[in-house]
């Protein structure tokens, strides 16, 4: 299945999947018919290692995918149980194989299944002179000095086409191949890109230093851009496959691309850089010595401290204690706190607000926690909290920097006193994000990540409501240490998975019963537990102050899945009696299903969260989940009887 050659052109294109040619049971995504970039993995019956968001199906499911492989013939095939589901899956001129759903409703197209998912991944899909990045929300930009080649396929998300100079090289026309170190205007220069995956077909030149390089370069009309490590690479004509934000990584450096004079307005000579150095030195020097001390000192107290924002460790910036203690107004500003520490509200001196988190009782060396926090640097996706950077100093001073959420957590949406009532809609696709967001720490990073922690609390909301989970990797920077949250957790059910009060291995599937806890939340409203509890003041409620047991009938989960089980089991009647109704009573029903499977009490019983996405998108469908065994149990006692989280 090829791709187009560009929107508009259907011509066969650069990108193909097919089977995989050494004859695995798989398929692969090709560059040019000749070089890999994606595999799904191997076939293990029901899913493909690789994608395990397609597999095979059965039962009452909407949906289902079948791959055979024999000596005789190799395919697959997917089916959908509603012959007016319209479903779109192409090589798209991107490079990934995407899916869409066509959605009657907003007569449009709505893509549920992209790979790979890492965009930059795909060879030359920003074209020539295109810096893709995972970072940012578009997959490419053009760099410094060029502008797109199309704008209008540009704008529509084909980048295929690459970019091309504002200002065409100078090189030749003056007559000379140029010199770094003239004041020629018409020269051409460099621009240097930091952190830059280095395109993979540079030459080696005999160059013994960093200027020899750049004079090499210089002196080849065709030459585009060079980089020195030791070795002198230049590159020449067309840049292709350039990544930014790829410091730490094998192949990163610093890129300088060649550009006319022109696009650098700002640019200065080295060699009149040095002259106005050498004399604004000697005339501070000769007249005031004194006051030189008291200026040098100032400049350098300010600058450390802009250095102390810009250092960075891998991928993520390394921050003093001292500048954190600045940015945050001497920590004044609390946005919220929990088990691990609180959070303050900052201010980068370029004005970008953040989120300073100072941790608690870590027990790790500085060596390690600054290896953790580089690993979680690197980790990438929309639906996760962004890593900025990390203060280690001394034994108990190490704090994380995020990104600002303006919209604060869902709990304070869910639970606190708000303008205004998140909609369903807002609500669904929080649900969605969430789950995304856990299904790629569970099987997209190198390392399986567990959260340990899924709560609203820790869901964070951008400034369109669109879910952030927070505080993934903290489990792993504190040892998974949840004794102190266990001690804060008696007499309410929480978000824990039984493996935790019962000794057992710790696994992703501890996530997906926090995420079904939240699930329920979602949809009504308020804690689990405060469904049927008498009102502040009541008679009913002075009879049982001082009685701490939360009986089955007042816990949401349970009433959930008796009216799940009910033949003409009224779901609505479950909603948040803010939303008035207004709400998708099939996708409640689907959420309330998805979020009973997830608190089974056996962990081969609950979905994996890629399966939750596969659900929540209506991809595939589920059967009625019983009710909890662990549930069934509590309605004869009382829950602090039944599960003490203290012990």
């Amino acid at each position: 299945m090829t791709s187009w050659r560009a929107l508009g052109d259907p011509a066969p294109g650069m990108y193909t999947l097919q089977l995989d040619p050494a004859g695995a049971p798989q398929y692969v995504l090709l560059w040019n018919g000749t070089r890999e970039y994606w595999v799904t993995g191997d076939w293990n019956g029901r899913f493909f290692t690789g994608a395990p968001e397609v597999a095979a199906s059965s039962g009452n499911s909407g949906y289902s995918f079948q791959f055979v492989d024999n000596d005789r013939e190799s395919y697959f095939t997917y089916n959908f149980a509603d012959n007016s589901t319209v479903y779109r899956f192409v090589t798209d001129v991107s490079g990934q194989v995407k899916g869409w759903f066509w959605v009657e409703a907003t007569q449009g197209w709505n893509l549920v299944y992209a790979e790979p998912k890492a965009r930059c991944a795909v060879p030359r899909g920003c074209g020539a002179f295109g810096v893709c990045s995972e970072a940012v929300s578009t997959a490419c930009n053009c760099a410094r000095g060029f502008r797109p080649r199309d704008a209008a396929s540009w704008s529509l998300g084909d980048y295929t086409g690459g970019c091309v100079r504002n200002t065409e090289l100078q090189c030749g026309k003056n007559g000379s191949g140029g010199d770094s170190s003239g004041s020629n205007a018409h020269d051409d220069r460099f621009f240097r890109l930091d952190d830059m995956r280095l395109p993979d077909d540079g030459r080696i030149a005999g160059a013994a230093s960093s200027g020899d390089c750049e004079r090499a370069c210089l002196g080849d009309c065709t030459c585009s851009a060079y980089a020195y490590n030791g070795s002198c690479f230049l590159w020449h004509d067309d840049l292709q496959n350039l990544e930014d934000g790829f410091g730490g990584q094998a192949g990163a450096g610093s890129l300088y691309l060649r550009l006319a004079a022109s696009d650098l307005p700002s640019a200065r000579t080295h060699k009149r850089r040095t002259v106005e150095i050498a004399v604004g030195a000697l005339a501070i020097v000769c007249f005031v010595v004194a006051a030189s001390v008291l200026v040098v000192r100032t400049i350098m107290a300010r600058t450390t401290k802009v250095q102390g924002l810009t250092t960075a460790e891998g991928c993520v910036t390394r921050f003093k204690y001292r500048d954190l203690h600045s940015i945050t107004k001497n920590f004044s500003d609390k946005l919220g706190g929990g088990a691990f520490g609180s959070v303050f509200r900052g201010q980068l001196p370029d004005r970008t607000a953040v989120a300073v988190k100072k941790l608690e009782g870590l027990r790790q060396g500085e060596k390690q926690f600054r290896a953790e926090v580089s690993t979680l640097g690197t980790i990438q996706h929309v639906n996760l909290i962004h890593l900025l950077g990390f203060c280690s100093e001394g034994g108990d001073r190490k704090l994380l920097v995020y990104e600002y959420m303006p919209n604060g957590s869902l709990d304070r949406h869910l639970f606190g006193a708000t303008l205004y009532t998140l909609s369903w809609r807002a609500r669904y696709q929080i649900a969605v994000g969430v789950a995304k967001g856990l299904a790629y720490l569970h099987d997209k990073c190198r390392d399986c990540i567990i959260h340990c922690d899924v709560k609203p609390e820790n869901i964070l909301l951008d400034a369109d409501f669109a879910p952030k989970v927070a505080d993934f990797g903290l489990a792993k920077l504190v040892g998974r240490d949840f004794s102190r949250v266990l001690t804060t957790m008696r007499g309410t059910i929480g978000y824990l998975a039984p493996e935790w009060i019962s000794g057992e291995a710790i696994t992703a599937k501890a996530d997906v019963f926090s995420y079904g806890m939240m699930l329920f939340e979602i949809v009504s409203g308020r804690r689990n537990v405060e469904h049927g509890k008498p009102e502040s003041g009541s008679e009913s409620s002075a009879s049982s102050a001082g009685d701490h047991a939360v009986t089955e009938a007042t816990f949401f989960p349970v009433l959930t899945a008796r009216r799940l089980a009910e033949a003409d089991g009224d779901v609505a009647a479950l909603l948040d009696t803010e939303l008035g109704g207004d709400a998708n009573v099939e996708q409640v029903r689907r959420v309330c299903k998805v979020a009973c499977w997830c608190i089974q009490h056996g962990v081969d019983a609950r979905p994996t969260m890629a399966e939750v996405v596969q659900v929540l998108e209506g991809v595939t469908d589920i059967e009625l989940p019983p009710v909890p065994r662990y549930l069934e149990v509590l309605a004869g006692r009382p829950m602090h009887e039944t599960l003490d989280f203290s012990s």
